[in-house]
């Protein structure tokens, strides 16, 4: 419920979507999540790839039982667990606070 004070329409948040700020935002995001989607994806698709075309390669033991594609396929948690690390900290540091911000203004009807 709206107090009637400073109304949100459609044309307030088309105004923030063409803001310089915004525009920032967005690049931020993009600057980290891009990157980050394409090594990740990379990496996927090395280990696919070689326990498909190298499975001897995968197999060769390190120690004991303890083979190549196992430690490639845990390395694939560890860095999923990295990269949630990596994006949560690098959020609340320097994508939320601006998010934030422009929020705000959006909810208290503040200007640019």
């Amino acid at each position: 419920m709206s107090n009637g004070a400073h109304p949100t329409t459609s044309e307030t948040y088309l105004a923030v979507q063409r803001s310089e700020e915004f525009a920032d935002l967005r690049r931020r995001f993009r600057g980290f999540v891009f990157p980050t989607t394409a090594f990740f994806l990379a990496w996927y698709f090395l280990y696919v790839l070689l326990s498909i075309f190298a499975p001897s390669l995968m197999g060769t033991k390190v120690a004991g039982s303890i083979t190549i594609g196992l430690l490639m396929g845990l390395g694939q948690f560890v860095t999923t667990f990295a990269i949630t690390f990596l994006y949560a900290r690098w959020a609340g540091r320097e994508f939320d606070p601006r998010a934030d911000a422009i929020g705000a203004r959006l909810d208290g009807g503040g200007s640019h």
